[in-house]
């Protein structure tokens, strides 16, 4: 930077100086006076783009000399000390940048970037403010730091205003979720959403997040009113079905709540955690209600390509443990029509057909899996087991001999091995076998119990 002093003639008696000196000087000419600063601030710039940051404040410090009151010196000081990380010279010369020259806004940035770097986010806080009178980009930085300091009532607030002015973002959303698990917040935010679907009546989002914020609170009366208020404005909206069908299943509304339920399944807007939670809601009221058993079935096929959850499978399991067999027996082979490989849903299923006595079923399916898994030593037991119940007992003890060298580690599975050996023997009138294997049982019994 240079000083420029401007120094013009007087007219009066120029007329009585020489033609020499009006030769030597005339009007308006310049004079340019060098004092130095520019040399070392543009020096300063050199070294720190190579970060000589040492050097750059040497030269910055001799500029200093020179304008002491020159609020760009301060800044590139700052600069230089927050690129070697000493955060507090850094600050104050940020500082002292801003007080000589308020609207120079990367000065502000500068400190907010201090606060940030050493995380005193109360600190940053009425920076960033400051920085909003510059820039509204700056809010979002500002919903952060009320985050980090626990302002959630300011950050809701400044969320809500920035969803209006803007649309809603991932970020703003997943703030907003976190500060709503807190109850006290969320009669705020009711207030928030019925204002916003007054104003927006077509905006799906409003509704949804009220009808989430109503049945958590076990306020279903008024989660049902939004999800009739959106069904009304939206009637395409496949979110509204949600609400009905659980409310047509509370007042035993089968019917309703099924053609709820088939709006919903093909619906690629609505996540698949909530679809699972209608279809066991679905599968408890199908339990008490049969009738409605095709119903249950036709909603299954909307799984079928559903890789995280084997729905026919966990519906066979769920009657399993009711000891309820035809229904298990039922699902579970749905599940296996596409997973045969499932070892665990196979000896389920071969479980349920020895608790119904459905032993020729049994028979086939052991006979069959023995094949498809010749070292799994559950299907020759099942296997064996059937057989012997169909009087079988040559083919029974076949299976029963070849799976027991499959057995390892497992006595409980041995002991049931010997006790069916022993069933098996016993029909063929082989005392001295009967006996071996019934004995080996009983060993193996004892040894349990110690």
């Amino acid at each position: 930077m240079k000083k420029i002093a401007i120094y013009c003639l007087l007219f009066f008696g120029a007329l009585c100086v020489p033609n020499i000196v009006m030769a030597q000087k005339e009007p308006n000419d310049v004079v340019t006076i060098d004092d130095g600063f520019e040399d070392f601030f543009y020096e300063a710039i050199q070294q720190r783009s190579i970060e000589n940051y040492d050097k750059a404040i040497a030269a910055l410090e001799k500029g200093k000399a020179i304008e002491p009151e020159n609020p760009v010196v301060y800044f590139e000081f700052g600069k230089n000390y927050l690129a070697q990380k000493k955060y507090n010279e850094a600050y104050e010369n940020f500082e002292k940048t801003t007080k000589m020259d308020p609207k120079n806004r990367w000065a502000w940035v500068g400190m907010y970037d201090v606060c940030y770097e050493v995380k005193d986010y109360n600190k940053a806080i009425p920076i960033v403010e400051k920085l909003v009178t510059f820039k509204e980009d700056y809010k979002e930085d500002l919903t952060s730091l009320y985050m980090n300091t626990q302002q959630f009532d300011k950050a809701l607030e400044l969320i809500n205003e920035l969803n209006a002015k803007f649309g809603k973002s991932d970020k703003r959303e997943l703030y907003k979720s976190d500060i709503l698990k807190d109850a006290k917040y969320q009669s705020a935010e009711k207030f928030n959403l019925l204002d916003q679907i007054k104003k927006f009546p077509k905006e799906e989002s409003n509704y949804i997040a009220l009808i989430y914020m109503y049945s958590q609170s076990n306020q279903e009366e008024k989660a049902l009113e939004i999800a009739q208020k959106l069904e009304k404005e939206i009637p395409t909206s496949d979110w509204a079905q949600v609400s009905l069908f659980k409310f047509h299943l509370n007042n035993n509304d089968g019917d309703n709540a099924v053609k709820a339920m088939n709006i919903v399944f093909p619906s690629k807007k609505i996540d698949s955690k909530i679809k699972h939670r209608m279809l066991n809601e679905f599968l408890i009221f199908t339990k008490n209600n049969p009738k409605y058993e095709p119903d249950l079935d036709k909603a299954i096929s909307y799984f079928d390509n559903d890789k995280e959850v084997r729905v026919a499978k966990e519906i066979g399991k769920f009657y399993y443990s009711k000891a309820d067999w035809p229904k298990t027996v039922k699902y579970l082979k749905m599940h296996l029509a596409s997973a045969e490989d499932d070892v665990e849903t196979q000896l389920l299923l071969l479980q349920a057909y020895t608790e119904s006595q459905q032993f020729g079923d049994l028979a086939k399916r052991a006979d069959d899996l023995t094949q498809l898994f010749p070292t799994q030593p559950q299907f020759y037991y099942y296997a064996g087991l059937a057989n012997n119940q169909l009087k079988n007992f040559k083919k029974a003890a076949t299976f029963l001999e070849s799976g027991l060298d499959f057995v390892v580690d497992d006595e409980a599975l041995e002991i049931n091995f010997n006790i069916q050996l022993g069933e098996a023997y016993t029909g063929l009138g082989d005392a001295n076998k009967k006996e071996k294997y019934f004995t080996k049982a009983n060993e193996l019994i004892k040894k349990q119990k110690k």
